[in-house]
């Protein structure tokens, strides 16, 4: 499947990705909520752990707003399991090991880390109205403010 690009106003993609435990998550169950679906290269890493804890630590404004997280990557269950407790997130983590919602979403593609060019988990998020439609993207993510970010638009 090539990588899209999705931007804001198109219609979010439905999918269904195991959480950590294997069950089925499917997008399209939380119409009626703002969703925030954010892409992430890896747990356990210092920038991806940098960007979990910044999410655990405003959850509770999320939660205000009516709004739910979720965060995508390429880990396993197991590994969500542990990056879960370890840091003690309180919304769930998916598992896309095969790429498939990373590639739906345009949220992989070719990097580059000390001038050596592989592809991978380009880290972008998603906010997403209670009607299914992308109100805002963010691509090529600095974790530093990005939460406050996403934050300061939910509450416009």
């Amino acid at each position: 499947m090539p990588t899209k690009k999705i931007k804001s106003g198109d219609k979010a993609p439905d999918f269904v990705l195991p959480d950590p435990d294997g069950k089925a998550f499917r997008l399209s169950e939380f119409r009626g909520k703002t969703v925030v679906l954010y892409f992430y290269p890896k747990d356990m890493t210092p920038g991806c752990t940098a960007e979990a804890c910044d999410f655990r630590d405003f959850h509770s404004d999320f939660i205000k707003l009516n709004a739910a997280v979720f965060g995508v990557s390429p880990d396993t269950g197991l590994s969500h399991q542990k990056f879960i407790q370890k840091h003690n997130l309180p919304f769930t983590l998916l598992c896309d090991v095969d790429h498939k919602v990373a590639k739906q979403y345009g949220a992989w593609g070719k990097k580059t880390l000390y001038g050596k060019e592989y592809t991978g988990v380009l880290r972008t998020t998603f906010i997403i109205s209670p009607d299914g439609i992308v109100r805002h993207v963010f691509t090529n993510v600095k974790v530093k403010g990005h939460v406050e970010s996403i934050l300061s638009l939910l509450k416009q």
